[in-house]
C-alpha cells in the first residue's frame, strides 16, 4: 500500500451514453484518469481489470461522484456542440515520460476545431524527429477526447490512426468541424 493510504487511492467509474459510443471514465482523487472507448460490457471489465492492476485498488461505480458527474456534463455538452473544451482536473499518473510530455502539450496546445501534424508536435515539445513517437504516444493517451489526441494528423492531409477507430476519429473532427460530417 503506497503511502496515502487506501481512502487516497479511491477509483471510481462510469460510462456515459455518447455521439460515438460509450464511453468509460474512470476517476481518482486527483482528477479524471482513463476514458476508454466503445465501453460494452466486455471492454468495460477488461479496462476495469486493467485499472484495478495499475492503480492498486478495486475502481468503484459511482457516477454520481462530484468530479464524474462534472466530466458526463461536460462530455454531453461537448457532444451537443455546446462546449469546445474541458475544464477538468486530470489524473495523468496512467502515462509518463515523453508520452505524457507531448499529451500535456496537445492538452494546452491544440485548441477546439483546429488539427496538429505528428511531426508538428514533435517539434512543440522539442523532439522534431519525433512523429513516430507522437504516434505512439496517441496510441497510449489514456484520456482521449478529454486530451484530444484526435486531432493529431498525417502532415500530408491523411487521417493518420486512432485508437478509437477511424470512424470515431472522422465522427470527433466532424463535429469539431474539422471535416465534413460523414454522409453513411
Amino acid at each position: 500500500m503506497d503511502s496515502h493510504g487506501q481512502y487516497e487511492q479511491r477509483v471510481v467509474w462510469a460510462v456515459v451514453g455518447t455521439g460515438i459510443g460509450p464511453l468509460l471514465l474512470a476517476a481518482t482523487r486527483e482528477g479524471l484518469v482513463n476514458v476508454v472507448f466503445h465501453a460494452t460490457d466486455a471492454v468495460r471489465d477488461s479496462a476495469l481489470k486493467r485499472l484495478a492492476s495499475r492503480l492498486g485498488t478495486e475502481p468503484v461505480e459511482e457516477p454520481g461522484s462530484p468530479l464524474l458527474a462534472e466530466a458526463i456534463r461536460q462530455l454531453k455538452a461537448y457532444f451537443a456542440g455546446e462546449r469546445h473544451g474541458f475544464d477538468l482536473p486530470l489524473d495523468w499518473s496512467l502515462i509518463s515520460g515523453f508520452n505524457r510530455e507531448v499529451l500535456r502539450e496537445l492538452a494546452r496546445g491544440v485548441p477546439f476545431g483546429t488539427v496538429v501534424g505528428y511531426g508538428d508536435l514533435a517539434g512543440r515539445v522539442g523532439q522534431p524527429g519525433a512523429a513516430q513517437a507522437v504516434g505512439m504516444a496517441m496510441g497510449a493517451n489514456p484520456l482521449p477526447v478529454v486530451v484530444p489526441c484526435h486531432r493529431v494528423v498525417e502532415s500530408g492531409g491523411g487521417i493518420g490512426g486512432f485508437g478509437g477507430g477511424l470512424e470515431t476519429k472522422r465522427r470527433l473532427l466532424a463535429l469539431e468541424g474539422v471535416l465534413p460530417e460523414p454522409l453513411f
